[in-house]
Parts: structure tokens; C-alpha cells; sequence
């Protein structure tokens, strides 16, 4: 349900309208700004997607926009308009005094609902009752979400784009965290984009994916860089995906091969699947971290057995196992390295360079850290 469910008298309603409340559509100053915005959409519409900033004080519970739907279907506006004001009317003063409270701690507050209309406004007057001046959007969240996928495809269109590559463990992550011109995509969808990429807490939703991209892009373009670093991902970051236009417009640039030794990879895999991931495992599994981080690991092997093969993956399950045996003995990790170079060399290797081999995004240059970062220096130099 999409419409802004009425709530109050016909009469209320059109006097609200009646006050020309103020309205913005200032949308890329939200993002520059980072201007924190009140979603009084219901909880189950903010679920499906909010944008970054927002909190969601609604000024209808899902049941009770769930009631007044049904009402609106069966009776009618006016029936609709009548349920309204009876289940929301006595809550009126507790909701006012959450939207107030936020606004006392974020006073460059705006606020919206779904199309910019009765929900909003009604929001607005009660504030206004209370002495609070408030902007809504105009439009609400559709407006502003079509903004930011138009910003998304324009500014990717424009972008002069260097996509970081290499093999598994060169460190490509590492490496755009040391480039002020970078977007991170993998920590804009909380996954580390491999079959172990997996972190504890859950991706977001798609819908907030794409909008913490179309942020993140706006902030790129107006920081005036002259060339926007990904890292090279497929379409896909784990169960999200980036979308088409994007990902396409993405794929016009050139790539940046980064090189590491075997050994270099297999430290900088250990400390992420392994020293990194146990941190985690700490903090949200405070009792038997390690069982936890095994059981999923363990599920990560299980999940490439068939492009392992039968005989690798038994090996790799082997090693696995004994290292884990070791450390629940000693407390040393260190055992991990062999399943991991394994895993590196048998696994990741082949499919990387046969994904290489057929990739049409032309290679611009081929080096290790320190030299990369030196050659994408040397391109925003020229400028």
C-alpha cells in the first residue's frame, strides 16, 4: 500500500493543506550535509528501505495503517479519514513528543513520508502546534529516491573510472581505504564480496544499498576528484547487486591489477578470515566464539566443494579441522596458513584468472601497493 493513508476530519485535513507548511526539495544538500531526516512512514514501509540518517518515528503503527487501509478499500476516504482520527487521535501527544525530542538533539531535522502528503503534513501541523518549525520533502521519499538512482547513473556516466583488481588476498580492500578518491562498495553492502565474505551482522536491505551508493557518489563528485577507485566486483556483493546502469556505466573504465607474493596474500587473507572474523565473533558471540566462527567457516568450505573437487576439498577440510584442533588447544592460530594457501592456490587463483582472461575492461596498469597508489596519484596529478 503506496498512498498516504488519511488520518484526522476532512475538514482538519483541508486546513492543514490550507497552511502552506513549509516543503524542500533541497535533496542534495541532505546528502552533502548529512542532514538527518524523521520517516514517519509506518515500520514495515521503512524496513523495506530508508534512506541513511533517517529514523523512523511514524505516525501510524503498521496496524493501525493496516486498519485504515482495509477501511479505505471497504468504505471509502471518508470512512477511512473517520478510523484514522479514532486510532491515532489519542496517540497524538506521545508522537509529537518523539518527533520533538529528536528535533532537540538534531534541530536540521526534515522529515517525509512516502509521497510528501497527508502523513507529512499532519506531522508538520501537530509540530507546528507544539512551536516546532519543520521542512517536509517534497514528494517525500519517492522524489528523493528518484533523485538519488538519476544521480547514481549520471555521476557513474561521468566518473573517469580506476577499478582496482588482483587476486584473492592482494589486499584491493586495504588498499581503497588508503585512496581519499575511492568508494567502498563492499562496506556499503557489508559483505567482503568472496565465498568467505560473509560478516556476522546482516547486509542491508537492497533498497538501502543502492541509496548509501548514490550518497556515497554525490559525496565523490563534490569532493571534485578526478577519478572515482572501486574495486572490481561482479554484479553481485553477496545477496545485493549493484544496479544495472551503475554497474555497467562502472565497467567503461580501466583496470588496475594489483600484485602481492603468495606469502603477503596469505597473511592478509589469515588476518581477514581469520584474526579479524574471531573479533567479531567475540563481540557478538561472547560465549564460544570460536564454535561459532568454525560452524560457519566450515560452511563457507562446504559451499565451493563442488569447484574444489572431492579430493581438494577433502584436504582443505583436513587442514581445516586440525588447525582449528590446535587452536582450541593452544590458543595459536598461525595452523590456519596451509588451508588457506591452499584455498588461495586451488581455489581462488584459477577462477581469477580465467574471470581475467575474458574480462573486456582494458588493464591501465599492473604493480603492487605501493606502486599502484603511486600510479593513480600521478593520473589526479595530471588533472
Amino acid at each position: 500500500m503506496s498512498f498516504d493513508l488519511p488520518i484526522g476530519s476532512l475538514d482538519e485535513i483541508e486546513a492543514i493543506k490550507r497552511k502552506n507548511l513549509p516543503l524542500t526539495d533541497a535533496f542534495r544538500s541532505i546528502v552533502l550535509e548529512n542532514r538527518p531526516l524523521i520517516d514517519v512512514r509506518a515500520p514495515v514501509e521503512f524496513e523495506k528501505g530508508a534512506f541513511p540518517g533517517a529514523v523512523n518515528l511514524p505516525l501510524m503503527t503498521d496496524e493501525e495503517r493496516r486498519l485504515i487501509g482495509i477501511r479505505y478499500k471497504e468504505a471509502g476516504n471518508a470512512e477511512a479519514v473517520a478510523l484514522g482520527k479514532q486510532l491515532v487521535g489519542p496517540h497524538k501527544q506521545e508522537r509529537v513528543r518523539a518527533w520533538a525530542d529528536f528535533i532537540n538533539t538534531h534541530p536540521d531535522t526534515w522529515l517525509y513520508c512516502f509521497r510528501g502528503g497527508q502523513r507529512s503534513q499532519i506531522a508538520q501541523a501537530w509540530l507546528e502546534e507544539a512551536g516546532i518549525a519543520l521542512p517536509r520533502l517534497k514528494g517525500g521519499y519517492k522524489a528523493f529516491r528518484h533523485f538519488l538512482m538519476e544521480e547514481s547513473e549520471r555521476i557513474s556516466g561521468e566518473a573517469d573510472t580506476l577499478i582496482i583488481s588482483g587476486r584473492t588476498g592482494t589486499g584491493k580492500t586495504l588498499l581503497i581505504h588508503r585512496m581519499e578518491n575511492a568508494v567502498d562498495l563492499e562496506a556499503l553492502a557489508n559483505h567482503r564480496g568472496s565465498s568467505f565474505g560473509r560478516h556476522i551482522t546482516p547486509q542491508p536491505a537492497q533498497i538501502d544499498f543502492e541509496d548509501r551508493l548514490a550518497y556515497a557518489l554525490i559525496r565523490h563528485e563534490a569532493a571534485q576528484h578526478h577519478h572515482l577507485v572501486i574495486e572490481h566486483e561482479s554484479h553481485n556483493v553477496g545477496r545485493l547487486y549493484i544496479p544495472k546502469p551503475v554497474y555497467d556505466n562502472f565497467l567503461e573504465g580501466g583496470l588496475i591489477i594489483l600484485t602481492a607474493t603468495m606469502e603477503e596474500r596469505v597473511d592478509i587473507t589469515f588476518d581477514e578470515y581469520v584474526a579479524h572474523a574471531m573479533d567479531e565473533y567475540r563481540i557478538m558471540f561472547p560465549e564460544q566464539p570460536e564454535r561459532h566462527w568454525f560452524d560457519d567457516a566450515n560452511a563457507g568450505i562446504d559451499r565451493i566443494r563442488r569447484r574444489l573437487g572431492d579430493e581438494r576439498f577433502r584436504q582443505i577440510k583436513q587442514l581445516f579441522a586440525g588447525a582449528f584442533a590446535e587452536q582450541l588447544r593452544s590458543g595459536e592460530t598461525e595452523q590456519h596458513k596451509p588451508w588457506i594457501r591452499m584455498l588461495l592456490r586451488d581455489y581462488y587463483d584459477p577462477m581469477y584468472d580465467y574471470q581475467i582472461a575474458k574480462s573486456p575492461i582494458p588493464v591501465l596498469f599492473r604493480g603492487n601497493a605501493g606502486e599502484v597508489i603511486d600510479y593513480v596519484r600521478s593520473r589526479e596529478d595530471r588533472h
